[in-house]
This record gives structure tokens, C-alpha cells and sequence, in this order.
């Protein structure tokens, strides 16, 4: 004879309820578990398993279940499903080790052409090589199983990864001789804003070179939007080259003028052009400061003897140090540059692409901004 089912004493925590309360409202959890959070609330309102299913859709053996193994269990562990004793794996825990630490290896390592392993490679060549290593579970491997096993371990031995060695000895030293410059065009600003004077007597100018600035010309006209049926701009996939130029720039990092010369090449020649440039720029007894890299063109025979030609204390320079060259602040304008002058840029020829580039100069000269660097700077000696 059938019995009446007894209702079940469930008793909860106020963190338990706090932490199933949001479960039964995320939009990101299983369902199963969001589900199985509601049911345990609503009993714990209405402890009726009849009422609870109704209330929710379910049968109420379901929401028994759920109850009584939250009453065993516990409420949070009860949103889970319980193990189950599954088939017993095929693949030995030795043979998943042989295989990630062949992954680790490079495939060329392997007697391949490919440099890197592709995930259809490695279960190939597990399948060839494994039973003779001694791992004739792997005989049958496919590459789905290579993955969950690769992906179990966190291995992508199909992606590669950059990193930056630091081939610099005296990296700390030159950085902190360039943070020491920006540390005097803040003390420079903060005088001048106090003084109120103009006339100073220091020019600091951050300069670099942007090489290969592409002249591209369409091979078909730009069609434009249409609206309501063409979002964008439309252009033809071909193009024509017509070479390239090379923008040498310096922003003056107290006022926030740009100067800038554009040339076919970026050597010593041009590199004194443009040193001729802001030579002319500020009065004679004002001295020039750049902070520039390594580039040879900065240290040649021929730059040196220009630079010896001029007044003592004219021209000094701070070089960054290798692989250091995001210390120095062009690197933000050419940036901000590209993305608003160059970018998609389209021109007929090497000369409409130069007076482009120096309308854009112009245009950033009409609204200078004084760029400030703050990384490390209360460091500075």
C-alpha cells in the first residue's frame, strides 16, 4: 500500500541562501544548476515537493531528488550532478605524459619540415611512434583526443608566444637618464606656469624616425555610404605601390609643436637635415635637448662631425636604451598619427603622400598638445 511521501527537514545557511539566490538569477550558470537552485528555494518556502514541481514545471520525483541530496550532501554541493563510474580510460597515464612531452618538443626536433606541431601531426605521429615506445594505447589516437588531452595540460604547442630579451646591460641606467629629462620638462612647465616668462632658455625635443610609410593609390574610385543600405566606405581589394617615405619627427615636450621632415630615406644626411631644422627653430643661445635611439644614423662619423661644427652646449643628446624605445614619448604621436592621418590613406604619388603627411604636421601645430610622461617619474634623481 502506498504511503504519503514526508515532507524533508531542509536546513540552509544564510550564505547558502545568499549564494543559491544568485545562482537562480544568473544568465550564465547550466541550467541545470540554475534550475536545481530555484527548486531548493521555493521548498525552502513551500516544503511540498508537489507544489514546488508544479510551481516550476518539473516532476516532483525531480525536486525530491534534488532536496535529498542537498539534505546529504549540502545545498551548494546538491546543484551538481554526482559522478558516475564512466568507461575506464584507454589511454594510460604514462602514454599522456610521453605524449605532452613530445609536444613540448618542436616537430622539426621530430624529423619534419613543419617548425611547430599542428594537433593532426601529433596524433599521427603518435600513432606511428607510440607502440614502439611502448604505448600501444595510443595506436588508435585521433586528433579530438589530442586536443582534450593537450587542453587538459594547458598545452598549445601550435602558438607561439613573443617575449622581448633584454640585451641591454645598462637598460636601468639609460632609462633613468631619460626619466631625469622628463623629470626637467616638469620642473621646466612648473616654473614657467609660476613665472609666467617666455623666453626659456631649454628646448627638450623627443625624436625618432617613421620609415616605410606606404604611397598607395586605389585602382577604382571609393564609393561611399549610402544610408540605409551601405554602412561604409566601399574600396577595390587591388592597389598600386608607388614606394615609400620616411616621416622624421620631434615634438617639443614643453610647448607641443611638432617638427618634422619628410624624405624617400631616413640616413645621416637627412638625419642633419633635420637637425639643421631645429637649429633653426630656436633662438642661438637656447640649448637642444633631444632624447632619440640608437639608430645609426644618430651616432655616424657624418652626424658628429656636423654636431662638432656647432656651439659647445648646443646639442645634447639622451639615447634610450635598446629594445627601450617605448620610453620615448614620439612613439605616442606616431601612433596617434597613423591612426587618424595615415590610416586607409590613399594618394596618387610619392609627392600628393609628403604634402598629406605635412598637412597633417600642420594640423596637429594648429592645436598642440604638451604631452607628459609619469611611468617611474617620481624615481628620477
Amino acid at each position: 500500500m502506498a504511503t504519503w511521501r514526508q515532507a524533508v527537514e531542509l536546513a540552509m545557511t544564510e550564505k547558502e541562501i545568499e549564494t543559491l539566490t544568485a545562482l537562480s538569477r544568473s544568465r550564465t550558470e547550466p541550467a541545470s544548476r540554475v534550475s536545481r537552485a530555484a527548486m531548493l528555494l521555493a521548498y525552502r518556502e513551500n516544503p511540498s515537493f508537489f507544489a514546488v514541481g508544479r510551481r516550476l514545471g518539473v516532476h516532483h520525483q525531480t525536486v525530491q531528488r534534488c532536496v535529498e541530496r542537498a539534505v546529504a550532501y549540502g545545498a551548494v554541493a546538491a546543484l551538481d550532478d554526482r559522478p558516475r563510474p564512466g568507461k575506464e580510460p584507454v589511454i594510460t597515464p604514462e602514454a599522456k605524459a610521453w605524449l605532452v612531452s613530445l609536444a613540448c618538443d618542436k616537430a622539426k626536433e621530430h624529423g619534419y619540415p613543419h617548425e611547430l606541431w599542428t594537433t593532426r601531426l601529433l596524433a599521427r605521429h603518435a600513432r606511428e611512434h607510440g607502440p614502439s615506445a611502448g604505448h600501444q594505447c595510443v595506436a588508435n589516437l585521433v586528433q579530438g583526443t589530442v586536443c582534450k588531452i593537450l587542453g587538459q595540460e594547458e598545452i598549445k604547442p601550435h602558438k607561439v608566444r613573443y617575449y622581448l630579451e633584454r640585451r641591454d646591460a645598462e637598460f636601468e641606467q639609460k632609462m633613468a637618464e631619460v626619466l631625469c629629462v622628463y623629470r626637467e620638462v616638469q620642473i621646466l612647465k612648473k616654473s614657467a606656469a609660476r613665472s609666467k616668462k617666455s623666453g626659456k632658455r631649454v628646448a627638450i625635443v623627443s625624436y625618432d624616425e617613421k620609415p616605410g610609410i606606404q604611397a598607395i593609390a586605389t585602382t577604382a574610385p571609393d564609393l561611399p555610404p549610402v544610408p540605409g543600405v551601405y554602412p561604409a566606405f566601399a574600396r577595390d581589394f587591388e592597389y598600386r605601390r608607388h614606394g615609400t617615405l620616411s616621416l622624421l619627427a620631434g615634438i617639443d615636450l614643453l610647448t607641443g609643436k611638432v617638427h618634422a621632415l619628410v624624405k624617400d630615406r631616413h640616413r645621416s644626411r637627412e638625419f642633419i637635415e633635420f637637425l639643421k631644422l631645429i637649429d633653426a627653430a630656436y633662438p642661438a643661445g637656447t640649448a637642444i635637448k633631444l632624447i632619440l635611439d640608437n639608430h645609426s644614423a644618430h651616432i655616424s662619423k657624418e652626424t658628429r662631425a656636423w654636431l662638432d661644427t656647432q656651439p659647445a652646449g648646443r646639442f645634447e643628446f639622451t639615447f634610450t636604451p635598446k629594445h627601450g624605445s617605448w620610453l620615448n614619448l614620439i612613439e605616442g604621436f606616431f601612433s596617434k598619427f597613423a591612426r587618424s592621418v595615415l590610416r586607409h590613406i590613399r594618394v596618387t604619388s610619392k609627392h600628393e603622400l609628403k604634402e598629406r603627411i605635412m598637412a597633417g604636421i600642420d594640423d596637429v601645430n594648429r592645436y598642440p598638445v604638451i604631452h607628459t610622461w609619469s611611468y617611474k617619474l617620481a624615481e628620477a634623481a
